[in-house]
């Protein structure tokens, strides 16, 4: 990959300890940068390249030595984390994204944001390209991430036009896989955690809303190859397969041999109806495209220990 040494902001989190791996194995060194409000220790590896900073990414970011990668993956990405820390979300992607920027800054480093495909909310337009605006509710309940993100954009862009900044905005799309927390309210891990206990699946509203689910092992193949660019974007990372949630669910059903039934609930407030990444752009200028189908996802997954 060509990094002597990355910081990754958000390193103890779900995707970012995948990053945190994935770049060790390169012969990179790495300091994960993470307050455990939503990451925990026990994700990242026992390994000599790695330091780990305890600290916020809202107050500036003290790290001694030389840096030639940013990765800011920090924040709060479930909707049980970002509703229960509406101001926080805010914050860090206000703040936090304006510390990664100036630590890149500072060090002539290459620096990668990540956004969502939150932005373009409740989309409009099918499937979703970079060049769609997007249709969000900045006042519902699930804006403080969605508006966290899309001003964490513009941040982003600013800070290269004015400062130069070698700068790269990812929006990524539904991804699975170890290490999510089997509470934290997103999709795969609630269904899962609940077929091996024997509840009933619980589908938000009709469960024809479509998701496109990427494996994490995809989406960071992705990322570092975002990182290697000197694209700004933004460029979608996701998988193009779109699925309904309640095939989601019947097909986690079946894979757990869970005698579990569905079980129809509230629909959320401004959930997508449809979601599905145009990836042309990443086909493009990185070369990637998601390998994982559905299937071996969920084995690597449950294989992994993702629910216990």
């Amino acid at each position: 990959m060509g990094f002597e040494r990355a910081v990754v902001t958000g390193g103890a989190g779900f995707l970012g300890s995948h990053v945190c791996e994935a770049l060790l194995a390169g012969g990179a060194r790495v300091v994960c940068v993470d307050d455990f409000r939503t990451g925990s220790p026990a994700n990242l590896p026992e390994d000599p390249g790695l330091d780990v900073v305890v600290a916020d990414v809202c107050d500036p970011l003290d790290v001694p030595g030389p840096v030639d990668l940013v990765l800011h993956l920090a924040c709060p990405a479930s909707p049980v984390d970002y509703l229960r820390m509406p101001v926080e979300t805010l914050r860090t992607g206000a703040l936090g994204t304006q510390h990664a920027l100036d630590l890149a800054r500072a060090n002539g480093a290459r620096v990668v944001v990540a956004s969502t495909s939150e932005v373009y909310g409740d989309p409009l337009e099918h499937p979703q390209r970079e060049t769609y605006w997007g249709n969000v509710n900045p006042i519902g309940p699930r804006s403080v991430y969605d508006e966290a993100k899309r001003y964490g954009e513009a941040l982003t862009c600013a800070y290269a036009r004015e400062y130069g900044v070698d700068a790269g905005i990812v929006r990524i799309f539904n991804t699975y896989g170890s290490r999510m927390r089997p509470d934290d309210g997103r999709m795969v891990p609630t269904f899962l955690r609940q077929a091996l206990a024997g509840e009933p699946l619980t589908v938000h509203g009709d469960g024809r809303q479509t998701r496109s689910l990427c494996h994490v092992d995809d989406l960071v193949r992705g990322l570092l190859a975002m990182a290697g660019s000197d694209h700004l974007g933004p460029v979608n990372l996701g998988n193009p397969e779109e699925v309904t949630v309640l095939e989601v669910a019947r097909r986690i059903v079946e894979f757990t041999g869970s005698a579990s039934r569905v079980e129809h609930v509230g629909a959320m407030t401004d959930d997508p109806r449809r979601r599905r990444p145009d990836i042309s752009r990443a086909r493009e200028l990185l070369g990637w495209e998601p390998r994982i189908a559905l299937a071996e996802g969920l084995r690597r997954s449950f294989d992994r220990h993702l629910v216990g």
